[in-house]
C-alpha cells in the first residue's frame, strides 16, 4: 500500500521527523545513515524502541532528509521557532485550480497541500507544486499528512461507482496507493468520509457516512491499511456526518464535533474505542431560539485546561468544561473582536492550538489568544483574498487559505534578534489604584536562563 513497516521516526532536538528505510538507504554505507541498517540492508531498532535520538539542530536535519528524498541541496531561508505573537507575512502563492478552497494542511516539513472541490495540490517546503493528485470529480472533504511522502484524502461516494471514500496518494507523484474499504456484516459498504485524524500508534480515525447502517467512526492501521474498529453513531447522536475529529493523548479518547450549520444542533463527545463508550458528551439540543448567535462553529479539545473551546460566528470564545458532561459554555465576551454585521459572504471562524497558543480565524484575519484568560495578544491580516477559509499550523509555519482569488499566504516567525533567545510576556492588570502595565521576561541568548523581569 505504500506504507511499509519500515517507516522509522527521528526525535532531533525535540521535533519529531518520519521517513522510510528506503529513503535512509539513498545515503552511503559508510554515513550515519548507512551505520543504522545491518549487512543485509536491514533497519537496526532504537534503542527506546520508539526512535532514533539525534541531539542536534531539527532545521539542518531537514534539510539532510530532503536531500535523501530528491535528491536537490535547499537550504531554507532562516527563521526562528514558531510564535503566534512574532508571525510575519513571508509569502502568498496563487494557486491554478478554479473555485473557491475547500482544506490546507501544513505537512511535516514545512510544505503544504490544498484542496480545491477534487483537486489536492501539494507543495514542499520550498513551495514547489508537485503534481496534483486528481480525485475524479470527487469532492474533497479532508486531508491529512500521513508522513512528508503520503497524504490522506477523504471524499464523497459516487452514486453507482461503489468507490471508497478514503485514498492514499503520493505526495510526490500524485499516484493512489491505496483505498481503505469500510467493512460491515462481512461486506464492504460505499461510504462518504469525511473528517480525518491520526493517533500516535498509527491508527487512522475517519467520520463515515454509508448508505444504511455505515453511520460512524472508522478506525483502520496505518501500516496495513485494513479497517480494526467502527464506533456507530447511536440514535439522536451525530458521528457520521463531524466537522472535526482530534486525538487526545491524555485521556486516549478521541472528540468528535459535529457543528452548526452541517447540523441544526451542535453535537461534541469524547470516544473511548477500548470501552466502546462515549466517556463525555455536550449538546444544544433543546437550547432556547435566543441563543442562536451562539452556535458553535468550530470546537476544539484543551486537555491541560480541561475544556473544550468552541467559537462563535462573532469569534466569542466559549469553554465548557471536560470533568462534567452537560455542562453549559461560558462565553467569553473579552474575547470579541468583531461587531455588527457579517460580511456578504462571510467564512466561518476556525480553531487552532500550538504551543499553549490558541489561533481563531475570523473573515480576512486570525486572531491569537494566550495566557491563562485567553486574552487576544496579536492579529494576523492582509487584506488581498478575502476572508480566510481555512488555516494550518506545522513546519514552523502558518498557512491560511483566502476564500477567493485563490491564494494561500505563508506566515514565519522571523529569526530572534541576536543577543535574545526570547521575549515573553502579557498585559497584567494592578493592584486597585494603581496602573497597568506589562510583565516582560527576557531571556539572554549567552546565559539561557532569565536574566531579570522588567516593568
Amino acid at each position: 500500500m505504500g506504507i511499509q513497516n519500515d517507516i522509522v521516526k527521528f526525535n532531533v532536538g525535540g521535533r519529531i521527523f518520519q521517513t522510510t528505510a528506503t529513503t535512509l538507504a539513498n545515503a552511503d554505507r559508510d554515513s550515519f545513515f548507512g551505520a543504522l541498517f545491518d549487512d543485509n540492508w536491514d533497519l537496526k531498532q532504537p534503542i527506546n524502541g520508539r526512535e532514533f535520538f539525534i541531539d542536534r539542530n531539527p532545521d539542518c536535519f531537514a534539510v539532510l532528509l530532503d536531500l535523501l528524498r530528491t535528491g536537490d541541496l535547499y537550504i531554507p531561508s532562516n527563521r526562528g521557532p514558531f510564535d503566534g505573537n512574532r508571525l510575519k507575512l513571508s509569502k502568498s502563492v496563487t494557486g491554478r485550480a478554479p473555485g473557491d478552497g475547500t482544506a490546507i494542511r501544513a505537512g511535516p516539513d514545512g510544505g503544504c497541500c490544498v484542496a480545491h472541490g477534487s483537486m489536492v495540490h501539494v507543495f514542499d517546503w520550498m513551495l514547489e507544486e508537485h503534481p496534483p493528485l486528481n480525485l475524479d470529480y470527487q469532492r474533497v472533504n479532508d486531508i491529512g499528512w500521513v508522513n512528508a511522502e503520503s497524504v490522506l484524502i477523504s471524499a464523497c461516494e459516487r452514486l453507482g461507482r461503489g468507490d471508497s471514500g478514503m485514498g492514499l496518494f503520493s505526495s510526490y507523484t500524485g499516484d493512489l496507493r491505496y483505498k481503505f474499504n469500510v467493512v460491515h456484516d462481512n461486506q464492504i459498504k460505499s461510504y462518504t468520509a469525511g473528517a480525518l485524524c491520526f493517533s500516535p500508534d498509527y491508527k487512522i480515525f475517519a467520520s463515515c457516512k454509508g448508505r444504511s447502517n455505515e453511520y460512524g467512526i472508522g478506525v483502520w492501521d496505518q501500516v496495513t491499511g485494513k479497517q480494526i474498529d467502527f464506533f456507530y453513531e447511536t440514535p439522536g447522536w451525530s458521528l457520521g456526518e463531524a466537522d472535526k475529529l482530534q486525538w487526545l493523548n491524555g485521556t486516549t479518547s478521541l472528540l468528535v464535533a459535529t457543528l452548526f450549520p452541517r447540523k441544526d444542533n451542535c453535537y461534541i463527545s469524547l470516544l473511548d474505542f477500548r470501552q466502546k463508550s462515549t466517556v463525555w458528551s455536550w449538546s444544544d439540543f433543546g437550547a432556547p431560539l435566543t441563543v442562536d448567535e451562539k452556535r458553535a462553529r468550530d470546537a476544539i479539545a484543551m486537555e491541560d485546561c480541561n475544556s473544550v473551546c468552541v467559537v462563535n460566528e462573532y469569534e466569542d470564545l466559549g469553554f465548557i468544561d471536560l470533568r462534567i458532561s452537560g455542562r453549559s459554555v461560558r462565553w467569553s465576551s473579552r474575547s470579541r473582536l468583531m461587531k455588527g454585521k457579517m460580511p456578504d459572504e462571510p467564512c466561518y471562524p476556525k480553531l487552532a492550538l500550538h504551543n499553549g497558543q490558541l489561533f481563531s480565524s475570523m473573515n480576512d484575519s486570525i486572531s491569537v489568544f494566550c495566557g491563562p484568560d485567553w486574552v487576544l495578544t496579536s492579529r494576523l491580516r492582509r487584506s488581498y483574498g478575502g476572508s480566510i477559509c481555512d488555516f494550518s499550523i506545522g513546519g514552523d509555519r502558518l498557512f491560511a487559505l483566502h476564500s477567493e482569488a485563490n491564494v494561500f499566504d505563508i506566515w514565519e516567525t522571523p529569526p530572534t534578534p541576536k543577543g535574545l533567545a526570547g521575549v515573553y510576556g502579557t498585559w497584567t492588570p494592578r493592584p486597585a489604584g494603581g496602573r497597568q502595565g506589562q510583565l516582560v521576561q527576557v531571556v539572554l541568548e549567552d546565559r539561557g536562563t532569565p536574566s531579570r523581569w522588567l516593568d
